[in-house]
């Protein structure tokens, strides 16, 4: 890979800067990826009723879950190494816009064909943080830049809390059409947002893109993922889900191979096999499984009728608001994460977020009866996942070069995205075998739902232990305070790897 050079900000993104517009980069980036986090639950408390307002089946709805997760997953590295190319703010507000112009087809059309279609063009904005925390990265001095990226980390969880509530009372109130102008209007705010006061990133990596590269990622995530997402659905033994299968393993075997021998690869393997950065890509991987589970569980526990003995029949804007403090502590204590890397180190963030996941599934464990254990259990996962994602990043940041931030970046996101439709898949399985007749419906035992947060909280200790081999921290190159921003992009770009 080439040196990463600094590049003059493009005509018009200098002039006019106030220190106001500097202020606000933080808070837009971060308002971006909370954008992002909504747009992908918005679309919860709509499935039931989707069949019948589309006039299509469920199977069908189903799949603008999956479009979204298909195509975020695939975008998110390519957007990644895009940005580190050809200007990160510029990737950004291309990924931001593909996402508003999804909610303004969702919001003129029922047809479930333009539904799904629009759903994958808002599967971009998964590119979002990893962007933002590049951006961070290169413009913010040292002393802000932890609590920044600590701050942009956690506003995925921050912006599901947020999302679910919302979208279920505009649902409830509105016609759901209402739901996608609303996010629509919030899209071209974020959009203008990032345009006005986040400026061009001066650190790029100049080449080639990998086109072949990106047609087999996109091939091999979409073999790996769609086999998982439905394999529930289609069998895991069944023809179709064991070609998934077997198509993923061939595919990156391959890609695998051109990947190490072109001279710009899309992915830098070899930066990847670096312990510091495969064992962070792992960690994020096992922790992405071990935080969704608290969500799906969570959704589909207090939603159950009072008739199991376990359900408290919530709505789904109550369960919304079951989840919101959890959103509200990730908003709150994503500084406290950044002190603790400064102090001891992202990797034993990153560990010591994992066991406090571990310990909220505990709480779960003990009681999952009551309303106010279930919260707090919950609300204690969400901690965890704060220092968690917050270390992750950082981890990235300080391991590879300047100029391949964002790709990197975008990788460890993808493997979160892994974990997390490895880990609904493996739910999803639990419960299916764990059910009992309720009233004439098969509904999951409360046997089944703590055996699902048993195994969410066993990944939860295994990504801990996989975080403490994680090699050492060094001082960061960038960490002599006080350097300006054409200062420091020079910096980085001499020093590069």
């Amino acid at each position: 890979m080439g040196q990463p050079l600094p590049i003059p900000d493009p005509p018009g993104t200098t002039a006019g800067r106030t220190p106001v517009r500097d202020r606000l980069t933080v808070p837009v980036l971060a308002f971006g990826g909370i954008l992002m986090a909504v747009m992908q639950t918005v679309v919860v408390p709509l499935l039931p009723s989707l069949p019948r307002l589309t006039h299509s089946s469920a199977g069908a709805v189903s799949w603008m879950v999956t479009a979204t997760l298909l195509s975020g997953a695939v975008l998110t590295p390519v957007l990644g190494r895009a940005g580190d190319m050809y200007g990160k703010r510029r990737v950004l507000i291309g990924a931001l816009s593909l996402m508003t112009f999804g909610s303004v087809m969702c919001a003129l059309s029922s047809d479930i064909r333009v539904l799904i279609t629009a759903r994958a063009l808002q599967g971009a904005a998964a590119a979002v943080v990893p962007l933002s925390i590049s951006i961070l990265r290169d413009e913010l001095p040292p002393e802000r830049r932890g609590s920044a990226v600590a701050l942009m980390s956690s506003t995925v969880g921050i912006g599901a809390a947020l999302g679910l509530p919302l979208a279920a009372l505009i649902v409830q109130y509105a016609n759901w059409h209402v739901m996608f102008w609303a996010t629509s209007a919030l899209g071209a705010i974020g959009v203008w947002g990032i345009w006005w006061a986040v400026r061009e990133s001066p650190v790029r990596e100049p080449g080639r893109f990998d086109v072949l590269g990106t047609v087999g990622l996109a091939v091999g995530l979409v073999s790996l993922l769609l086999g998982v997402s439905q394999g529930g659905q289609w069998g895991w033994g069944s023809p179709r889900v064991l070609g998934l299968f077997l198509a993923t393993v061939v595919v990156f075997g391959l890609w695998w191979w051109q990947q190490l021998r072109v001279e710009q690869p899309l992915v830098d393997l070899r930066l990847v096999s670096r312990p510091r950065v495969g064992l962070s890509h792992v960690a994020a991987l096992l922790t992405g499984f071990a935080f969704y589970a608290n969500s799906l569980v969570t959704a589909q526990l207090v939603q159950a009728p009072k008739a199991t003995g376990y359900g408290l029949g919530l709505s789904i804007v109550q369960t919304g608001l079951c989840l919101l403090p959890g959103g509200i502590t990730m908003l709150l204590l994503s500084p406290v994460s950044a002190r603790i890397s400064a102090a001891r180190g992202p990797r034993i963030t990153l560990a010591l977020g994992a066991a406090i996941i571990a310990l909220g599934y505990v709480v779960r464990i003990a009681d999952s009866r009551d309303l106010w254990t279930i919260i707090l259990g919950a609300t204690v996962v969400a901690t965890g996942t704060t220092f968690a994602y917050s270390a992750l990043p950082t981890l990235i940041l300080r391991a590879v070069p300047a100029g391949q931030t964002a790709s990197a970046n975008g990788v460890n996101v993808l493997m979160r995205t892994i974990g997390q439709a490895v880990s609904s898949a493996v739910v999803a399985a639990v419960l299916v075998h764990h059910t009992s007749l309720v009233g004439g419906l098969e509904l999951p035992t409360l046997h089944g739902y703590l055996m699902a947060f048993g195994i969410a909280g066993v990944i939860a200790l295994v990504a801990s232990a996989a975080a403490l081999t994680i090699p050492g921290d060094p001082a960061p190159d960038d960490a002599r305070p006080g350097r300006g921003r054409a200062e420091g992009a020079r910096d980085e770009a001499l020093e590069g790897a």
